[in-house]
């Protein structure tokens, strides 16, 4: 089974927030963060995926998370490379 370590985006006022995550299924997982099902911290908003990387396994994936969501530098460098 393949995991996806993914990056996603929303606008709030004319702030960019974004949220780290890990899945097996990432177009489901899209979706429950926009029907405001998924973490607590996305719900009520829109998002879009700017960033998804495959991973072959689980703990893999949960490693690279980790790092993705401490590493504030490369997620505004990922923010600022996408020109939302």
């Amino acid at each position: 089974m393949t995991y996806h370590v993914y990056l996603i985006v929303s606008k709030v006022k004319k702030r960019t927030i974004s949220y780290v995550g890990y899945t097996n299924n990432i177009n489901k997982r899209l979706e429950l963060h926009n029907q405001g099902k998924g973490a607590k911290f996305t719900r009520g908003k829109k998002w879009k995926l700017l960033y998804l990387k495959k991973y072959t396994s689980k703990s893999k994936a949960m490693i690279e998370e980790y790092k993705l969501k401490k590493n504030f530098k490369l997620r505004n460098q990922i923010k600022s490379d996408a020109k939302i």
